[in-house]
């Protein structure tokens, strides 16, 4: 059964998701403070974790930066932090979502399922030989190489350090080189939902972070350009 992490201190929104998220046949453990989560992170093996910003004794920031020091556990931030700079650092720091409060339940549960999937089909999906010409297992590109049956990325031979979301946006790009794809187009893939639920802040964050791993010059980006008025392409042609 897969096991998720809540940590949250508004008690009401604790008993109604919990009962919500079990219903979906998960279990989840809920810390309430800082310290809570950290201890009961390092008793635990969990499948998803799920972090408010505003704790009564810290940030949900700090947890999601030590989680990241040691796992690439999905993370998503549930929080009522809803400005730009906030959803540009949960992202930055290595969240793969960001929901702002108040929010659709189904959404919510939609999200969580995404995540959960995303992250069982980590690397295992993309090798699918039949796509894409992918008989080899790899995609190389612009010096950027994937290995597709290990869910991994390199950068003229150097380890990238992607998150599962970031890796899955490199692969939609790669696979389709030199073709422009519309915000619509990305924001269906990476989510595996209603991609109207998404907002487009979140995807030019994620273009941006990708940028900043993939370019040799993010500010100039050579390798993912921006097509106005129409999206965004993986460019091989200089």
């Amino acid at each position: 059964m897969r096991r998720i992490f809540f940590v949250e201190d508004d008690l009401s929104l604790i008993n109604g998701l919990t009962f919500a998220i079990k219903k979906q046949g998960y279990e989840i453990d809920v810390a309430r403070t800082r310290l809570e989560a950290e201890t009961m992170w390092g008793n635990g093996n969990y499948d998803l974790v799920i972090l408010d910003v505003s704790l009564p004794d810290g940030s949900g920031f700090d947890i999601c930066k030590r989680i990241r020091q040691i796992s690439k556990v999905p993370i998503m931030f549930l929080t009522a932090a809803d400005e730009e700079t906030d959803i540009i650092m949960g992202l930055d720091i290595g969240a793969d979502d960001y929901i702002t409060k108040p929010f659709k339940l189904a959404v919510f549960l939609s999200r969580i399922n995404a995540l959960l999937r995303r992250s069982d089909n980590f690397g295992a999906a993309n090798s699918d030989s039949t796509n894409s010409g992918r008989a080899d297992g790899e995609l190389t590109s612009n010096g950027i190489t994937v290995l597709l049956l290990k869910g991994e990325g390199y950068k003229n031979g150097k380890p990238l350090e992607l998150t599962s979301s970031e890796y899955k946006l490199l692969c939609l790009f790669m696979e389709n080189p030199d073709v422009v794809l519309t915000q619509e187009r990305i924001l269906g893939s990476l989510w595996d939902c209603n991609e109207n639920y998404i907002d487009n802040k979140t995807l030019t964050v994620y273009i941006r972070r990708l940028r900043m791993k993939v370019e040799d010059d993010p500010g100039e980006p050579k390798k993912i350009v921006t097509v106005r008025g129409m999206g965004y392409k993986w460019n091989t042609t200089g």
